[in-house]
């Protein structure tokens, strides 16, 4: 028999069962790949990371898996893991290692423990994108207040900007139709009184709705500066999760050399827990 621990953080929140909770197996030694996605599929969160020992001077190696399949990258997976990593108030900062590359994590401490994180990725890159009239479709729109733009940040994000916060609560999206859409999330948001609102959508990857996205934080940030007139300079605040009754904010901001963006938040510890495997499995 094999004892499997793991942490169960929320992460874009500092209060218990709010936020993206997120699950990270803290010695992942002896899984192979297809028990990572078994594990994944069992818990059946938004994302699931297994700790493995780090090959290029980072603290870690990290491999994240959704219910369905690896991916080389996620954001709240990416500040999660780093915040149960973090173990000691001398740790402000951990360095994963993630199939995109070397992501550094800037952590903050509270009461001895690391309780929030900065996270720094390249500006996302604009690709050409031929499906927005399938995506309208599927979301059961007919108009947007910019052009839909797909970003690649190691997960292509279809990036829709919606004039109202009523229009993105009233979303009601054909899933199954998105599910067939060629990006990995659909990322809907609006901008009102300088901070956004965002709904995240993922079928293909068998989530439904996201409650807390940090990979699309960057996107958002981008879109928002290029078609709605957002100040670079500032801090962008958004909100997600709502929809879900899973309250998160996450806080995005251009880098000092203007290359990079670098995307926070908070994260609390709720729940550690163990799986116990046949050694055969």
């Amino acid at each position: 028999m094999r004892a499997l621990p793991y942490v169960l953080v929320d992460v874009f929140t500092d209060r218990p069962l709010t936020g993206n909770p997120l699950a990270v197996f803290t010695d992942a030694r002896d899984l192979d790949a297809d028990t990572m996605q078994a594990l994944a599929r069992e818990l059946n969160l938004s994302e699931t990371t297994f700790v493995l020992p780090p090959e290029h001077g980072g603290t870690a190696r990290v491999r994240i898996f959704t219910p369905r399949a690896e991916i080389p990258f996620a954001g709240h997976p990416t500040l999660g893991t780093a915040l149960v990593l973090a173990r000691t108030p001398s740790s402000d900062h951990v360095t994963l290692e993630l199939e995109v590359g070397t992501v550094p994590v800037v952590l903050e401490h509270h009461d001895g423990a690391a309780a929030r994180g900065w996270f720094t990725r390249p500006a996302p890159r604009p690709l050409p994108f031929d499906d927005t009239e399938a995506l309208l479709e599927g979301l059961d729109i007919d108009h947007t207040a910019s052009p839909v733009v797909v970003y690649d940040n190691g997960v292509r994000h279809a990036v829709v900007h919606l004039g109202t916060a009523a229009e993105l609560a009233e979303l009601r999206p054909d899933l199954h139709h998105l599910a067939a859409i060629p990006v990995d999330t659909i990322d809907v948001c609006v901008l009102e009184d300088g901070g956004a609102t965002l709904r995240v959508f993922a079928p293909a990857h068998g989530i439904p709705e996201d409650p807390a996205t940090g990979s699309a934080a960057a996107p958002v940030f981008c879109h928002l500066v290029e078609f709605a007139g957002h100040d670079p300079a500032r801090v962008l605040a958004i909100r997600q999760g709502h929809a879900l009754h899973r309250p998160s904010r996450i806080e995005v901001r251009r880098g000092s050399d203007g290359s990079a963006i670098e995307v926070g938040g908070s994260g609390v510890v709720v729940a550690r827990g163990e799986f116990t495997l046949a050694s055969g499995v």
